[in-house]
């Protein structure tokens, strides 16, 4: 197993997405057993004293009107709700999205609609999972509500995976951006941080870029930091990835060693995208831990990969 894979908040997961099941999903919407996972914006409804998210709500005959499901899959384990009630391994789950009236109507308390990186780390595999699950596919939804190509409104279907126009015509399929992320390692074995220059106060973090069309990871990786921090790399390790539904990214985590015949001194920001860069050695990092990227990003855990261990 990748123990830093299972380090990831957002890469986990502990539900059976069911594709074949999709295609007559919506049939179960009115089935007494199926859970709901409220949506409001872009955020998520929470059981009392964030113990979960609430999967036991039902919204009865009105939730064609006021909501756009869309089927998450199946439960493939037993859930214990924090009320003691149990949903069977089995049970399936939706997502619904409501305006803002209806979701204070529900739930009044807005600390009980957090975001995910606000809450991933106090829910568990399944929940984190079905989380990052929902929120991806609802961007989705959210992006495409006319064919790129026609104009046409689009219509859900496949239980809210597939988007087509109402008239017929192609498909629309959900997409996801891959994005690298790497860490730097010189031979006195620091680490290189980086400064965006949109951040106030000052953080900092490893280097990351979108995947350029023809291009493979270990090209991006080299590129990104060829142009952000004029570093040349070696021996680019990849470690794991992580889900970042913000809205529709996966990122792909590498650890990189500096080139042995680049001067660690050398390194300098591009001043459009970053406007500082350093080297960091492990006391550095901890004693600047309160700059350092929050703990449910795949950049903290490439960060601890480095150092050897949680940074707290």
């Amino acid at each position: 197993m990748n123990d830093f894979a299972a380090r990831l908040p957002l890469a986990r997961t502990r539900i059976d997405r069911d594709d074949l099941g999709r295609e007559s999903a919506f049939s179960l919407l009115e089935d007494p057993t199926s859970r709901m996972l409220l949506q409001r914006r872009d955020t998520a409804l929470v059981a009392p004293r964030g113990e979960g998210l609430a999967l036991d709500l039902r919204l009865g005959d009105t939730l064609p009107e006021i909501a756009e499901p869309i089927y998450l899959g199946r439960l493939i384990a037993d859930r214990e709700n924090p009320d003691g009630r149990v949903d069977a391994a089995g049970t399936p789950i939706f997502a619904v999205e409501l305006g803002d009236f209806d979701a204070s109507q529900v739930e009044p308390d807005a600390d009980r609609w957090p975001m995910l990186n606000e809450s991933a780390l106090s829910l568990d595999d399944l929940d984190a999972g079905l989380y990052a699950e929902a929120l991806g596919i609802r961007n989705f939804h959210r992006a495409h509500r006319h064919s790129p190509t026609t104009g046409e409104r689009l219509a859900a279907e496949h239980g809210g995976w597939v988007l087509r126009p109402e008239d017929g015509g192609q498909p629309i399929f959900p997409r996801t951006d891959p994005a690298i992320i790497v860490g730097v390692v010189d031979a006195q074995d620091r680490i290189l941080l980086g400064a965006n220059v949109n951040w106030t106060p000052r953080r900092y973090s490893t280097f990351a870029g979108f995947v350029e069309p023809g291009e493979s990871f270990e090209q991006a990786v080299a590129r990104e930091l060829a142009e952000e921090a004029n570093v040349r790399i070696a021996n680019a390790r990849y470690l794991g990835s992580q889900p970042w539904p913000f809205p529709a990214s996966l990122m792909v985590g590498f650890l990189a060693e500096l080139a042995p015949d680049q001067d660690p001194e050398t390194v300098a920001p591009d001043n459009v995208e970053i406007a500082e860069v350093r080297w960091f050695t492990r006391e550095e990092v901890l004693a600047h831990k309160d700059q350092l990227p929050p703990t449910v990003s795949i950049s903290r855990a490439i960060i601890e990969e480095w150092y050897g261990g949680p940074i707290r």
